[in-house]
């Protein structure tokens, strides 16, 4: 699922160039050293946000529109003038690289097929893995 959200990027003009992030919509605070690090920590932020949504099966809230978003009234208007932009996320794919978190599995095989598989010297789990993610046709 692809989603793309109003962001609020508040730059200090600070030593270090700190970027304040915020993502009203999901109440989401953080910050970054530049605007490329602000945008990888928004997007990041964003979809560690998604996964929970998710894994707790509930819904994400809609993105407001760009315009209905006032960097004045944000979190940190007073620590610098801010502004809004769009930041795009997918989900589905921000899962596959970020969530990777093992999940035991009970398989039952013959006991010849794990007789082979152990004189091959061969990795069962891993080779599961990739013939579900060829099934599927997912990759990492």
């Amino acid at each position: 699922m692809k989603n793309v959200y109003p962001v609020i990027f508040t730059p200090l003009h600070d030593e270090k160039d700190t970027v304040l992030v915020e993502v009203p919509d999901l109440k989401i605070l953080t910050q970054g050293y530049g605007m490329p690090d602000a945008m990888y920590m928004a997007r990041d932020a964003i979809g560690l946000k998604g996964i929970d949504y998710e894994d707790d099966g509930r819904e994400l809230p809609k993105p407001s529109k760009l315009n209905d978003i006032n960097s004045a009234n944000g979190t940190f208007a007073e620590d610098g003038e801010g502004y809004v932009s769009l930041v795009d996320i997918d989900f589905t794919e921000y899962r596959r690289r970020a969530d990777n978190k093992t999940v035991r599995r009970n398989v039952t095989i013959p006991n010849w097929l794990n007789q082979e598989a152990e004189k091959a010297h061969l990795n069962v789990s891993k080779v599961l893995q990739e013939a579900l993610m060829s099934k599927l046709g997912v990759s990492r």
